[in-house]
């Protein structure tokens, strides 16, 4: 008889990956980061339990995008009162706030529960190539 193997919280090892985002297409960054979050990269990976490793990533400031999306990718939001509709281009976001970018397109990647929350927080995201995780030991992954 074969046993299905479920990773138990107790058991898991979590490594810290770094990832410089320097001319990274941003989409398909954020995919391969997702994939880390949840654990897919590993081999004991059950969809109930969090079982990824922490991800760094530097230079957020320095990511591409493909085709015109610098001019015209728009994120859109609405405070739910009359007028309350809001659009920000991603061209101000990158010179405000370039880590949120790189957030927002990981975390709707992410599974839209509790663990997908959970998992999400084990992302750092740092703009320029400074960051405060050095004792951790990170392993330069490249993308």
């Amino acid at each position: 008889m074969i046993k299905t193997f479920i990773a138990k919280k107790e058991n898991i090892q979590r490594d810290w990956h770094l990832i410089d985002a320097t001319d990274k297409v941003l989409g398909r960054m954020a995919s391969r980061i997702a994939m880390i979050l949840q654990g897919k990269t590993k081999p004991i990976y059950t969809p109930h339990v969090d079982t990824g490793d922490f991800v760094i990533v530097t230079n957020a400031k320095k990511i591409k995008l493909t085709g015109n999306k610098m001019d015209e990718k728009m994120y859109y939001t609405h405070s739910r009162y009359p007028g309350g509709f809001k659009e920000i281009p991603i061209k101000k976001w990158m010179d405000k706030h370039p880590d949120r970018v790189i957030n927002m397109a990981v975390k709707r990647m992410m599974p839209k529960t509790k663990l997908g929350r959970a998992m999400l927080k084990k992302l750092k995201i740092y703009a320029d190539s400074d960051h405060s995780h050095e004792a951790q030991q990170p392993k330069t992954l490249e993308i």
